[in-house]
């Protein structure tokens, strides 16, 4: 990049941050219309069962997350989000719990079962045969975090391009003595 003219350098850098820019409005808009939607069938789910079947009282004493952001830094430093299922697990936890030794033959007693099951369904909670719309209520709130994990993405890198801009807009500044 230090080899390049620092107008072309600028030039470029402009337009790689409006496209970002423009892909973040699209992202909004996205994840607005995954929130409405996803309300609007979950209104839709309690005039349906009841009013009193959707809701509090109906939630797990016990609740397990379903998805979790997980974050780790690229090459250029910039840092990157994205969503992982509650029963899957990232290549950091695979491995044993704890370090202990472990008795391999002559298993006198049944193995402990796992303390972390897969995650329950929460539609569940609301019964078995739940309407379509609540299951679609959970599938446009679902899109809507993939979404907001995206942005997320996207707004560090749109962080990053400013500040860059910015510096190579101080360094054509310093380039050009003439220039106000």
């Amino acid at each position: 990049m230090a080899a390049r003219n620092p107008r072309a350098e600028l030039d470029s850098l402009l337009l790689q941050l409006l496209g970002d820019l423009e892909e973040l409005e699209a992202k909004r808009e996205a994840l607005n219309a995954r929130v409405e939607e996803g309300w609007l069938s979950l209104s839709k789910a309690r005039y349906a069962m009841g009013a009193k079947s959707v809701g509090p009282l109906q939630y797990a004493s016990r609740m397990e997350p379903q998805v979790r952001v997980c974050t780790s830094e690229a090459q250029d430093g910039l840092q990157k989000f994205w969503m992982v299922r509650g029963g899957t697990q990232i290549p950091e936890e695979v491995g044993p719990r704890e370090a202990v030794l472990r008795r391999r033959k002559g298993l006198t007693r049944t193995p402990e079962p796992d303390p972390s099951p897969a995650p329950q369904d929460p539609l569940n909670w609301f019964g078995i045969l739940v309407p379509h719309s609540l299951r679609q209520a959970q599938a446009s709130f679902r899109e809507g975090l993939q979404l907001a994990a995206d942005m997320a993405s996207l707004q560090i890198r749109i962080d990053w391009g400013r500040s860059q801009l910015q510096g190579l807009q101080e360094k054509l500044k310093q380039l050009e003595p003439g220039a106000p």
